[in-house]
């Protein structure tokens, strides 16, 4: 399979990738990565690269990546997931618009450094268009795998943080874990261009005001439309109280079963909805209108997948994306 050019230094640095997909007010769609029929556990990646590349010409405003490092026969999750560094360089040089957002690297279970050396890499690869998005995993017998204690993630979580986002900020600062006196002083090549955003999704085990102190915003898994409302009035008191004034994005992974039947009612899932584009539309505006600025879709169904993005870029995407 061909894929078409793309030159990475076409893509100018975006000081600013997270504007395009968090705003108030405003509701933008992504598409969370693979995009597999029902019951089809694998996945062809040079097909998925490709519809991630049909998906930023039709105007998706995020591609997601997930990180899954271990399977088991427990997991629920069949998919043999590739490393998300990986696919996100992959990413980076076959599509121009779509901001890339790892939804999300496990931050309890790899190096902070590590993950700002990759943040920065798939940064500078994609003109600036990545997102950091940040999770801590939630499979105690993973934990014990890599030799961590899951009782101890929250802490983990936010110590793995903090070294994270200096390595990451404008004045870009390595702290080590340990420091001999003969050490000598550690920094990040290539630099940070811009600011790589960081992004909490799901919590972490921390409390909304942390994620609200230190996050861009906060990405949750999709619940019915009363329980969100309860979710995103938490998440504006916890705004209001630490960060007056200022804006913080919120969002939610959403899977979706399209309907071919554009007037077909919408129907609950698990994690979401089967229903009609007509239908969608209205579930839509219902989750701009109270709060969400951003929902990425899990595709699923037995339509084919290019067919559903085109009808989705027709028939939904002008009704939310004024470009």
């Amino acid at each position: 399979m061909d894929f078409p050019e793309n030159p990475v230094d076409a893509n100018p640095i975006d000081a600013n990738p997270a504007a395009r997909v968090f705003a108030p007010s405003q509701l933008s769609i992504g598409l969370s990565l693979p995009v597999l029929p029902s019951d089809t556990p694998v996945a062809d990646f040079r097909e998925q690269v490709a519809l991630a590349h049909h998906a930023d010409a039709l105007g998706f405003r995020a591609l997601w990546v997930r990180d899954v490092p271990l399977n088991s026969a427990d997991y629920p999750d069949p998919v043999g997931h590739l490393d998300p560094w990986v696919l996100l360089g992959a990413l980076a040089t076959h599509t121009q618009r779509a901001a890339l957002i790892s939804g999300a690297i496990v931050l309890t279970l790899r190096h902070p450094l590590h993950i700002a050396k990759g943040a920065v890499s798939v940064s500078h690869l994609s003109g600036g268009r990545f997102i950091l998005g940040l999770g801590s995993g939630d499979r105690p017998a993973e934990y014990a795998a890599f030799g961590q204690d899951g009782e101890a993630r929250r802490e983990l979580y936010r110590r793995h943080w903090d070294t994270l986002a200096a390595a990451l900020a404008p004045d870009s600062r390595v702290v080590p874990d340990f420091a001999p006196t003969d050490a000598p002083g550690f920094f990040l090549l290539p630099r940070p261009a811009t600011t790589v955003p960081m992004l909490a999704v799901g919590s972490g085990g921390q409390s909304v005001d942390w994620i609200a102190r230190n996050a861009i915003g906060w990405m949750t898994y999709h619940r019915e439309p009363e329980a969100q409302r309860s979710r995103y009035g938490l998440w504006r008191a916890a705004v209001d109280r630490v960060a007056p004034g200022a804006f913080r994005a919120f969002g939610t992974a959403m899977r979706l079963q399209l309907s071919g039947d554009a007037h077909e009612p919408a129907t609950s899932l698990p994690l979401g909805y089967r229903t009609g584009r007509i239908a969608l539309v209205g579930l839509l505006e219902a989750m701009r209108d109270a709060g969400m600025q951003h929902v990425t879709f899990n595709l699923g169904g037995e339509r084919p997948a290019r067919e559903v993005l085109d009808e989705l870029a027709a028939e939904v995407l002008p009704h939310f994306h004024a470009d």
